[in-house]
């Protein structure tokens, strides 16, 4: 005579649940099967002629279930009534679902309940110590009324609580019962399962938590509390939830995680997981270990796994964490370098730099017409393209990629006022952007061009606006890159001592002193062509105090030291 029994809750891969229902009840483990009414006809008749050979195996009257509605209770509820009145013999009750593989021989699972007759196994906690719940509703899932659909009718789900919060509408508990939640997979003994069956309030318990939110996470679990001698707060079942609430899925490769925790049950097993199925649906006696189940073995490796998920890998955007703004762990995958004006002030700055730092030096990648590869190349690493129209759909993206692509090689590249600028408070909020700055560098730029006057000014005026905002963003109190800032007139008098301290900032402790200058634009009358801008009524104010004589240099102090002749 079999003292334990299970009550399975199918609605999909029922060729897999065949197989576990026929394993358990090859082992003489009488099995009740709840199949959703939602299942056709045809597929159940099927199921139902699969497993006509096995006496012990049951089916009961069809509902439809629902996820989160009392419909899942109540397919257990009749499920259980049945097992009970069919198989006397039963002293413990196992609920499972379709998906549910056993990891260890029934024997053991038997022996382990045998040497605990009285003791009831399910996860039963009180509200005000449950953290994990998901949703925002702890007290008022119990408290308000849930008559919609959560899944089916979320809007009307939604009004309604907010309609509830508003007027103040609270649901009185009946007497006796104090809110317990829990997993929803538990095995019972007989005697609890029937007093929760037969309990003469029963109809008005199941009117209160038939408009409970997830009823079947707190039916049984605050219930239970009311009859069991010897409760065990925990579940025989391995279940794992991520962060949203949604149940992991085990697969093939999951293999030795399931056998070291040591469970007697696991769910929720992908269909197509043939080797698990064929490992586990086996009378193997090398896989009987007699040990308690220790579901915490595997948390590290969950845990590790969650931390993947949501923080990812730094400056690798997927899907998990994409949509959701400040998920990200680390905005790009590598310290990179951005030079602000210094392609206007030297002349060829970036093969100098280039050459000066052994890596690729690229142009101004947020050029407006095309992005500037090193080499004018159409595409670069990844194959990202030259192309502005593509890059500049997504900007950020297009630059976390090209970070991402090139891990192990330090980028860098120009930026100005005519760049495409959506990039300029990412860059700033970037703790691994190095930004240099030489503001009013823009106007160097604009005197050796030879375009009228009137042009100039209205450009000069544009390019001024757009480098105060991209300043004073830099500037912002979030503001996490490494940032320097000069004036044009502030750099121009100490320019390699400037040079050099951004190099060291880039290359460390093994930097080497500049031996090679770039070579400055030539400045002669640049101080009248400021003038003339402040005379048309523009003030070239980002340039600084440029004097009127031009710049002077200093002589050189140190051999070693290079000077600059523009």
């Amino acid at each position: 005579m079999s003292t334990l029994g299970f009550v399975m809750l199918c609605h999909t891969a029922l060729h897999r649940a065949a197989q576990v229902a026929r394993h358990w009840a090859e082992r003489d483990c009488p099995v009740v099967i709840h199949i959703d009414r939602q299942v056709k006809r045809s597929r159940f008749e099927a199921f139902r002629n699969e497993l006509s050979d096995l006496e012990n195996v049951r089916f009961s009257r069809r509902v439809r279930c629902e996820w989160g509605t009392w419909s899942l209770v109540h397919a257990s509820q009749m499920a259980s009534e049945q097992l009970l009145a069919e198989f006397p013999g039963v002293r413990h009750v196992y609920l499972a679902s379709g998906s549910c593989l056993p990891l260890r021989p029934v024997d053991e699972l038997r022996a382990y309940l045998t040497a605990r007759p009285m003791t009831d196994f399910i996860e039963s906690v009180t509200i005000r110590d449950v953290d994990w719940t998901m949703g925002g509703l702890n007290d008022e899932r119990f408290n308000l009324r849930f008559p919609f659909s959560w899944k089916r009718h979320r809007f009307l789900f939604d009004r309604y609580v907010e309609l509830q919060r508003k007027i103040g509408f609270r649901r009185k508990l009946p007497d006796g019962v104090v809110p317990h939640l829990g997993s929803q997979w538990w095995c019972l003994t007989r005697q609890t399962l029937t007093a929760i069956l037969e309990d003469p309030r029963r109809r008005e318990l199941e009117r209160f938590f038939s408009l409970v939110w997830i009823p079947d996470e707190s039916y049984y679990q605050t219930l239970v509390r009311n009859y069991s001698r010897s409760i065990e707060s925990r579940s025989l079942t391995l279940s794992k939830f991520d962060f949203q609430g949604k149940p992991h899925v085990f697969y093939d490769d999951h293999l030795h995680l399931l056998r070291r925790s040591d469970c007697f049950v696991a769910r929720k097993i992908w269909p197509r997981a043939n080797r698990l199925y064929s490992t586990f649906l086996t009378d193997d006696a090398s896989i009987s270990r007699m040990a308690e189940p220790a579901p915490g073995k595997i948390d590290r490796v969950f845990s590790r796994a969650m931390e993947r998920r949501t923080r990812g890998r730094p400056g690798l955007y997927m899907h998990s964490r994409y949509p959701n703004p400040d998920w990200e762990n680390g905005k790009t995958a590598a310290p990179y370098s951005v030079f602000h004006g210094f392609n206007e002030l030297f002349e060829d700055f970036e093969t100098w730099l280039s050459r000066r730092l052994g890596t690729v030096v690229h142009g101004n990648i947020f050029d407006p017409t095309r992005t500037r590869f090193a080499g004018d190349a159409p595409i670069y690493a990844g194959c990202l393209s030259a192309n502005a129209t593509l890059r500049d759909y997504n900007p950020e993206g297009f630059l976390t990629n090209l970070i991402w692509n090139t891990r192990g090689e330090r980028q860098v590249f120009m930026f100005g006022p005519r760049d495409n600028q959506r990039t300029g408070a990412f860059m700033a909020s970037d703790a691994n952007a190095q930004i240099s700055v030489i503001t009013g560098a823009w106007a160097v730029g604009l005197y050796q061009s030879n375009r009228n006057f009137s042009q100039i000014r209205q450009e000069a005026a544009q390019m001024q606006r757009r480098e105060v905002e991209f300043v004073n963003t830099l500037r912002h109190v979030r503001s996490r890159a490494d940032i320097r800032i000069w004036t044009l007139a502030e750099f121009i008098e100490e320019p390699m001592e400037h040079l050099q301290g951004i190099l060291d900032a880039m290359e460390g402790a093994n930097a080497m002193r500049l031996t090679e200058a770039p070579r400055m634009a030539n400045l002669s009358g640049f101080a009248g062509f400021l003038q003339s801008l402040k005379n048309q009524g523009m003030n070239p104010m980002t340039v600084g105090d440029y004097p009127m004589e031009g710049p002077s240099h200093r002589p050189p102090t140190d051999r070693n030291r290079p000077y600059l002749v523009t």
